[in-house]
């Protein structure tokens, strides 16, 4: 809508307002905007890492902010607690393991997200939304793979992780040569080019500028239509990196310099939102893939009181601190208990603006209620957790059950220092239950004072197992993921 149309429109609304034809309420009814969606994803970010989840070493006051303003929603997960798996629930509505998308794709990988799935952002586009990513990708870097042909508009950012180039602390005393066997150059893609083949150090110390700057003006230029914009962040995944503008401010060292720079991130998005009266219309999500990288110590953060971090599905692996924002929709200063996923976040979104869900089948369902608080009924009989191909856990009510399974765990140690990891210990778990209501550390099993639900519980399990598999057992529901052609 030009500027001219908009403001004749404009001067017929006030003055119908003026002599009392409508009122403002019809004014904003008549309106039929659907609202616009910011999803803000973290890596590698602790359930503990900001201040509505008990962080306290370094100040958050945005996000601090976010959650006086909107929804706390404490038992809210992903569906694999590692990097590529975790974004391809989040962005298809699906378990990764039915789309199949596992572990974190390198630059090595032939494969990435396969054109027949349908994305968040094809969603929306079924809307005539603008749709836009600023951040780290990671589900697929060759061209056929990337945001672009995903139902993206524009792209800037890290086609994968931070730390998949020849610069890490752990390699930089072999020669460059030796280096580049493991690890490639990193690129920095705009839309489908790379405009940097060999990002530094100093390029990863803008990065978390850059993609807020885009998203902000991406914002700004979209403001006259429904826009779906995706804040992926490179950070907190090691190796850390922070602008000048937050380099030892936080006094908490580089994480905490690295979280304040993100916390600055989530305010200039809510605050240009704000500016342009754009916050009354407009679903913000803030929440992360995994947990925190344990192994290296003083730069991960805390999954605390959660069990472990990253690389296990035990809470603090996959449970993530999640907040919702849309003032006057979301219930100001409240908090949700009840258990959801990122698998949900593409219905619910489908439901809010008026698209068809996808044609193949997804295992989200829409949690509208639980966003505007209407009611904290679970749409969900259950949420299912696969570490690779393995079934390892069910979350049922307050119940998580874990089937026997190794996992890494630093047993109590701590992690590295520097950026330098410490190598994490082997152990293993037996059939467990737990109560997490009760146990939210997952400490006490269970199982023997509540067979029936043991026996639910493992029934569930079953089922899934014939659904998407388990280990070598392939499931009747798992689709392949893209490929590309042979030559």
């Amino acid at each position: 809508m030009n500027s001219l149309i908009r403001n004749f429109l404009f001067s017929g609304l006030i003055s119908a307002l003026a002599i009392g034809q409508i009122s403002p309420i019809q004014v904003a009814a008549d309106d039929g905007q659907p609202p616009n969606v910011v999803v803000i994803f973290m890596d590698d970010m602790g359930y503990a890492d900001i201040g509505p989840f008990g962080a306290t070493a370094y100040p958050t006051p945005h996000l601090d902010r976010m959650a006086r303003e909107g929804r706390k929603f404490t038992d809210f997960y992903v569906t694999q607690a590692v990097c590529s798996a975790s974004r391809a629930g989040l962005l298809t509505g699906c378990y990764n393991v039915r789309v199949g998308i596992f572990g974190a794709l390198g630059p090595s990988a032939k494969h990435g997200i396969n054109a027949s799935e349908m994305t968040l952002a094809e969603v929306c586009k079924q809307k005539n939304y603008a749709t836009a990513i600023y951040g780290k990708w990671h589900l697929g870097h060759h061209k056929p793979f990337l945001p672009m042909q995903h139902g993206f508009d524009d792209y800037f950012g890290l086609p994968y992780s931070n730390d998949m180039w020849p610069y890490h602390p752990g390699v930089l005393h072999l020669p460059m040569e030796q280096r580049l066997k493991r690890w490639p150059h990193l690129p920095l893609i705009d839309k489908n080019e790379i405009i940097n083949a060999q990002v530094s150090g100093k390029d990863q110390e803008q990065l978390t500028t850059q993609y807020t700057e885009r998203a902000v003006s991406f914002i700004e230029k979209n403001k006259e239509r429904p826009f779906f914009v995706y804040v992926p962040h490179s950070m907190v995944h090691v190796p850390l990196y922070v602008s000048d503008k937050f380099k030892g401010k936080s006094g908490a060292g580089l994480f905490g310099d690295v979280m304040m720079e993100v916390d600055w991130s989530v305010g200039r998005i809510l605050d240009t939102l704000r500016k342009h009266q754009l916050d009354k219309n407009t679903l913000v999500i803030f929440t992360s893939d995994n947990g925190p990288w344990l192994s290296y110590g003083d730069h991960a953060g805390s999954a605390a009181p959660l069990r472990e971090g990253k690389g296990t599905m035990f809470d603090g692996g996959c449970r993530e601190s999640t907040l919702m924002w849309w003032p006057g929709t979301v219930p100001a200063g409240t908090v949700c208990n009840t258990p959801a996923m990122t698998i949900d976040i593409l219905p619910t979104v489908a439901e809010l603006i008026g698209a068809k869900l996808p044609d193949n089948k997804i295992d989200g369902k829409s949690i509208v209620n639980l966003v505007k608080g209407t009611s904290d009924k679970s749409p969900q009989e259950a949420y299912y957790f696969y570490y690779g191909k393995q079934l390892q856990a069910i979350r049922y009510g307050k119940w998580k059950l874990h089937f026997p399974h190794r996992y890494r765990t630093m047993a109590g140690r701590a992690g590295g220092k520097d950026g330098i990891p410490t190598a994490y210990s082997q152990d293993k778990i037996g059939l467990s239950l737990f109560d997490l209501d009760k146990d939210i550390g997952e400490t006490t099993d269970v199982k023997d004072k509540h067979p029936k639900v043991l026996t639910k519980l493992q029934a569930l399990g079953q089922a899934m197992r014939t659904e998407l598999g388990d280990q070598d057992r392939k499931g009747a529901g798992q689709r392949e993921p893209g490929r590309l052609a042979k030559r």
